[in-house]
């Protein structure tokens, strides 16, 4: 396999090139004078009429068509605000120069214009050119103009081209910057600090998850990619920070699918002296706010379904919620009872599971997580699977913990965070002893993240909040591929005609 076996280049185009240079074209100069984008271009001349606008305008972008008649050409270019079209004469730019433009400008080429504006009889805002520059010669051919880009693994492997090709995907992605923007905003205004935590980790922990492995040579030491940030955030609390948080990349050893991307984004928020019930309170008003600002209401669709936001939201109990979709009370049976149940329902991981708590936490997971379409917040956790918060205040058996769902996804996860050391040394021992038996995603025991509680951090609510899931909500895409820009997929070559096949 060669070189250009990888690449989409065509030799025409190449020809082209090669031509140009030869004619003492600069084919790929080093600036252009921009002076107005095409979108303030269409602002300011909204009212021009059929004869051309007494001011100049300078302005840039990508060409997507080009359409010739005899002496004329009209071409459409557009930039990262939107489309306009092009007018360009062989009387105004002269032979040399409309020939040049005929015959080697290409839809996918980059160009820069000089000219007046004027409103075609059809009634479209126009430039009328009175010089161009090539700025950038495209050696990939565009998709046909009138399919676009539809393949879909394609547009994710080749995101560039998704992005030059599909407007939904750029303003998905707008989108999705003004989300992590407001999101922000949101926590300045309310004295929240933003910090940055160590990505490399010489121990995982902060969720249960298994993790990427590497290897620093200098330091001659294992390594691990983070699966979160809530260890290093809480030593910030104990430190005497007070309100902090993250937007974190995560990385996680995990299958994928719609929902799952092995690096995905998050933000975790910690508040001194506060309990599990304010970081419900503070989710809503996160959540509710931020559907305010994109959507302008408190109602939007997604997958089919008319979510509403306005406050409260929903709240039950873990076990409440295993009672109304299960038709069981965990409580009111015996672990054998409760395997022979799960059995005749085929739920998975129960041969492994020892406990009520373990037990509880399996049937919500196959059982009612599904159904909780409207804001839900499910709370109590089992002490079993919640490593990291407070035992419960009245309920043996079951920490301060909460998951929020909407649309059947999980939302976010939050905690009265355990601030006793004495506690959390024990139960961070019993996950690595589980770690040890095989448990590929129970945590580590950070000694250091122990010694930091022991120097005493005050009573503390936390809440971690899924980004690419939140986006994917807010923008009613149903896969987690369509709301990041680079998702993980199996190595590919690209093809000539922009496709792309495994190796």
């Amino acid at each position: 396999m060669s070189d250009m076996d990888h690449l989409c280049f065509d030799t025409t185009k190449i020809d082209k090139i090669q031509d140009l240079l030869e004619r003492g074209v600069t084919v790929y100069p080093y600036k252009f004078e921009r002076t107005d984008t095409i979108d303030e271009i269409k602002k300011r001349f909204s009212d021009i009429g059929h004869e051309k606008s007494a001011d100049e305008v300078s302005t840039a972008g990508r060409v997507y068509v080009v359409r010739q008649h005899g002496k004329t050409i009209f071409a459409d270019i557009g930039d990262s605000d939107g489309r306009i079209q092009l007018y360009l004469r062989k009387n105004d730019l002269g032979e040399e120069e409309f020939n040049l433009f005929r015959q080697y400008i290409d839809a996918g080429d980059i160009v820069g214009v000089v000219g007046h504006v004027f409103r075609t009889k059809m009634g479209e805002i126009t430039i009328w050119v009175d010089r161009f520059e090539l700025l950038a010669k495209s050696v990939c051919p565009l998709p046909e103009k009138f399919h676009g880009l539809k393949n879909i693994e394609t547009r994710y492997r080749q995101r560039y081209l998704d992005l030059i090709m599909n407007e939904e995907s750029r303003e998905t992605f707008r989108t999705r910057s003004r989300i992590i923007s407001l999101l922000r905003q949101f926590l300045f205004e309310r004295d929240y600090l933003e910090f940055e935590t160590p990505t490399l980790q010489p121990i995982y922990g902060g969720a249960n998850a298994r993790p990427f492995t590497t290897y620093h040579n200098y330091l001659d030491q294992k390594l691990y990619l983070r699966i979160a940030p809530e260890l290093y955030l809480k030593r910030l609390v104990v430190g005497g920070f007070e309100k902090v948080f993250e937007i974190a990349k995560n990385f996680r050893n995990e299958d994928i699918d719609t929902n799952h991307n092995p690096e995905f984004s998050m933000v975790e928020i910690y508040e001194a002296y506060q309990d599990y019930n304010d970081m419900m309170d503070l989710t809503e008003e996160i959540m509710a706010h931020l559907v305010e600002e994109v959507h302008g209401g408190s109602t939007l669709s997604f997958a089919g379904h008319e979510l509403d936001v306005t406050r409260p939201w929903r709240r039950l109990t873990m076990e409440e919620a295993v009672q109304e979709y299960a038709g069981i009370d965990v409580r009111a049976h015996t672990v054998d009872e409760l395997r022979a149940f799960a059995r005749e329902h085929d739920v998975e991981g129960c041969e492994e599971a020892a406990t009520r708590g373990e037990f509880l936490a399996l049937f919500f997971e196959h059982f009612g997580e599904e159904h909780l379409i409207q804001p839900t917040f499910v709370y109590d956790f089992p002490i079993e699977n919640s490593p990291l918060a407070k035992k419960h205040r009245e309920k043996e058996g079951l920490t301060e913990r909460f998951e929020l769902f909407i649309a059947g996804m999980e939302m976010a996860n939050g905690f009265s965070e355990l601030n006793d050391p004495l506690d959390q040394k024990a139960r961070l021992e019993e996950q690595d002893a589980r770690r040890r038996r095989g448990d590929l995603e129970a945590q580590m025991i950070d000694y250091d993240f122990i010694n930091a509680l022991g120097y005493g951090m005050p009573p503390t609510g936390g809440v971690g909040i899924g980004i690419d899931r939140l986006v994917m909500l807010l923008t009613g895409n149903e896969s987690i591929k369509e709301v990041l820009l680079f998702p993980q997929m199996k190595t590919a070559v690209p093809g000539p005609n922009g496709d792309a096949g495994e190796e």
